[in-house]
């Protein structure tokens, strides 16, 4: 991932506050919104509830509810759950959202998402929902900007800043029955890779060979974790 990309000047110290559509605030709003309905209907803490709004729930991606791996990363569980995540799709996806631009922005957020979630589905049997895989998945892609951008300062000191971040984040995971550290981990995974393969604006085309190779590795881990999940959550209903 240290493939040379054409970059004259990226400002991270840009405005938290963009005079434009921002993607960030579009997806602030939808979490937002859901959580309110959800809270309106049951609670956000109330099993049926979160299954009813589309929490990842193995039994039924099974039987081909496949929105599954989409919905859980715009859903909370509990108050603090979407306060944390919320500060933190804030701060950190306007950021990034002015380094990548708003389409290349959401594609990394919901790719990272979308592997999380599969990740999740192949290895852990628990109903588990939130944002965090895909924060986990812009936490790695600020990584990969560190390893292409060496001589950036800005992004090295923000790439440094997300390693003991994202470091942190999975060592106190992994003390905690409640955090769902295969969804953290396979969002980074997605992350990781779809900052290579989406890359940033005016990547040099010299660089298609390696977007293209980490793009195949995208889709052969979901296919494995996919696949996994199927047979582990097939096998266990019947």
């Amino acid at each position: 991932m240290k493939g040379r990309v054409m970059m004259r000047s990226y400002n991270t110290r840009k405005s938290y506050l963009p005079d434009k559509f921002s993607v960030t605030h579009l997806f602030l709003a939808i979490q937002i919104v859901i959580f309110l309905l959800m809270t309106l209907n049951g609670g956000s803490t109330n099993v049926l509830t979160l299954i009813l709004f589309g929490a990842k729930f193995n039994p039924a991606i099974v039987q081909g509810e496949w929105w599954r791996l989409i919905a859980p990363m715009f859903i909370h569980i509990g108050f603090t759950h979407i306060l944390v995540n919320s500060i933190t799709l804030y701060y950190l996806g306007t950021q990034m959202e002015s380094l990548y631009g708003s389409l290349r922005f959401a594609l990394i957020y919901l790719l990272s998402g979308l592997m999380g979630n599969l990740m999740s589905f192949a290895f852990n049997d628990s109903i588990s929902a939130g944002a965090s895989t895909s924060l986990f998945g812009l936490f790695a892609a600020a990584i990969v900007l560190g390893r292409q951008f060496p001589y950036n300062l800005e992004i090295q000191q923000m790439a440094r800043s997300f390693t003991m971040l994202i470091f942190l984040n999975f060592f106190f995971g992994f003390f905690s029955a409640a955090v769902d550290n295969f969804g953290h981990l396979g969002g980074a995974l997605g992350g990781a890779l779809a900052a290579v393969f989406i890359a940033m604006p005016r990547t040099s085309k010299s660089q298609n060979g390696q977007r293209l190779l980490f793009l195949i590795i995208y889709f052969v881990n979901a296919i494995f974790f996919a696949y996994t999940g199927f047979m582990r959550a097939g096998f266990a209903l019947y």
